[in-house]
C-alpha cells in the first residue's frame, strides 16, 4: 500500500494556490494568431472592411494610424490608453502636448471598427487589439510589409497626460536621448532606426521643424528653400504640414532612407539618422536594400506591437475605446 502524503502546511498550501492562480493567468493571458476564431469569428473580416473603406476615402489614415500605434506603445505600452478623452478630473494621455498633433482619421477608424465590432461580437475585441491590427493592415495596404499580430491584448483602465513627458521622441531630440529612449524599452540601434522607417509615410507640421531650416546646414539648399516657403504662413495656420518623404509620399518603401544622404530629411531626428556613426551604417543599408529594410521594419514593429501589453485581469475590454468602463 502506498505511504499517504502528509497534509499540506499552510505555507505550502500557499505557494500551490499561487502557483494555480498564476498558471491560470497564464492560460487566460497567452497571446495567439487566433484569439478570436471562437469568441468573434467576424473579427478578420469586420476588420478588413472598416480598414479598406477608411483608407479609401482618407488616404493618410494609414500613415495616421501607425503614428497612433507608436504614440500609444513608446509611452505605457499598447494598452489602448491614447483613445481615453480627458474628463474634468482627468487630463488623458490624447491631450499631452505632444499627443495633440494625432490626426483625426486614425481615431475614426477605431471607433467605426469598435462599433461594428461590439454589434457583431459584444465586449470581446479590446481596443489594443484593433489598433495593432489596423496599424498592421495599413502599413501592407500602402505597400509595406506583412508580419503577424499576437492578439489578447486587455485595454488599460488609467490614462493620464503627466506620464507621456519623455516616454516619446521628439523632433529636436538628438540621436543619443533617441537611441537612449529606444534602448530604455529594449530596442537596439538597428531596431530604431528601422522603425524610423515609417516616416516613409506622412507629414510633419511645420512647427516642429522650421526654426531649423535656417540654421540646419545639413538641409539641401533648395529643398530648405522649398520648404520655407511651404510653412511661411504656419505662425498664422498651425495645421500647415509637409510629407516626411517628399518622392513617394503615400506609398511605404525605402525612399526616405535615399533622401537622407541627399539632405532632404525633413526633421532634425532624420538628418541626425544619417550623420551619427552610430546610426549611419543602417541608413545606407536600408537605402541599398529595400527587402532588408521591410524586414527588419516588420520584426521590430512584432516586437513593439507586444511592449507592455496588459494582460489577464490586469486590463480590461473597453465597451467604448474612448472611455474606460
Amino acid at each position: 500500500m502506498a505511504p499517504s502524503l502528509p497534509p499540506l502546511s499552510p505555507p505550502s498550501l500557499l505557494v500551490v494556490l499561487i502557483l494555480l492562480t498564476s498558471t491560470a493567468l497564464l492560460c487566460e493571458s497567452r497571446l495567439s494568431l487566433d484569439y478570436y476564431s471562437k469568441t468573434c469569428p467576424s473579427f478578420n473580416k469586420i476588420m478588413q472592411e472598416t480598414i479598406t473603406n477608411k483608407q479609401i476615402t482618407s488616404p493618410t489614415t494609414a500613415a495616421g494610424t501607425l503614428r497612433l500605434f507608436f504614440h500609444d506603445c513608446l509611452s505605457n505600452g499598447c494598452d489602448g490608453s491614447i483613445l481615453i478623452t480627458s474628463t474634468a478630473f482627468n487630463k488623458a494621455e490624447r491631450d499631452a502636448d505632444i499627443n495633440l498633433s494625432l490626426p483625426g482619421d486614425p481615431f475614426d477608424l477605431i471607433v467605426r471598427a469598435k462599433t461594428a465590432l461590439e454589434l457583431s461580437c459584444p465586449n470581446t475585441v479590446s481596443c489594443a487589439d484593433i489598433i495593432a491590427v489596423a496599424a498592421r493592415d495599413l502599413v501592407t495596404m500602402v505597400g509595406g510589409p506583412y508580419y503577424n499580430v499576437y492578439l489578447g491584448r486587455k485595454d488599460s483602465r488609467f490614462s493620464q497626460a503627466s506620464t507621456i513627458e519623455g516616454q516619446l521622441p521628439k523632433p529636436n531630440m538628438d540621436m543619443s536621448q533617441i537611441i537612449d529612449l529606444f534602448a530604455a524599452r529594449g530596442f537596439s540601434i538597428q531596431e530604431m532606426v528601422a522603425l524610423s522607417g515609417a516616416h516613409t509615410i506622412g507629414f510633419s507640421h511645420c512647427k516642429e521643424f522650421s526654426s531649423n531650416v535656417g540654421n540646419d546646414t545639413q538641409y539641401n539648399p533648395r529643398f530648405a528653400q522649398a520648404l520655407k516657403q511651404a510653412c511661411s504662413d504656419y505662425p498664422n495656420n498651425p495645421t500647415l504640414s509637409v510629407f516626411n518623404d517628399i518622392m513617394t509620399p503615400n506609398k511605404f518603401d525605402n525612399l526616405y532612407f535615399q533622401n537622407l544622404p541627399k539632405g532632404l530629411g525633413v526633421l532634425k531626428s532624420d538628418h541626425g539618422l544619417y550623420n551619427d556613426p552610430r546610426t549611419k551604417p543602417f541608413v545606407e543599408l536600408y537605402a541599398k536594400d529595400q527587402n532588408k529594410f521591410f524586414q527588419d521594419f516588420a520584426r521590430a514593429l512584432q516586437k513593439l506591437s507586444v511592449y507592455g501589453i496588459k494582460i489577464g485581469r490586469k486590463g480590461e475590454i473597453r465597451r467604448r475605446c474612448d472611455a474606460v468602463n
